[in-house]
């Protein structure tokens, strides 16, 4: 029996299956959380993209000793670089990566 799914398993991977789509990404993000501050910026990378609407998810450490999970969402116009589109205080590390989706607009 273990055999059988063995064989199913190699045959998706090997059909393309198993892989996800791959998109060219207009908006590029990096986030930092230290020394009592959390900064997030975002910059729109790709010229012939539509302007993007994006949401942001970002679990932070708080100086406390407490967890919170900051959340939003912005608009990035084709050429924008360098945006601020979060900044916090009493943090003084992050939790996990921040988790940015954007879509294009039309």
């Amino acid at each position: 029996m273990t055999m059988k799914w063995l064989r199913i398993a190699i045959v998706a991977v090997v059909a393309g299956c198993a892989f996800p789509a791959a998109a060219r990404k207009a908006v590029s993000c990096g986030g930092a959380a230290m020394l009592g501050g959390a900064q997030l910026n975002c910059s729109h990378v790709d010229p012939g993209a539509p302007p993007q609407f994006c949401g942001f998810s970002w679990a932070l450490h708080l100086s406390t000793g407490d967890q919170k999970v900051v959340e939003g969402s912005f608009l990035l116009p084709p050429g924008a670089t360098n945006v601020q589109v979060y900044q916090g205080s009493g943090f003084d590390r992050a939790m996990s990566d921040p988790i940015v989706i954007c879509r294009g607009t039309k």
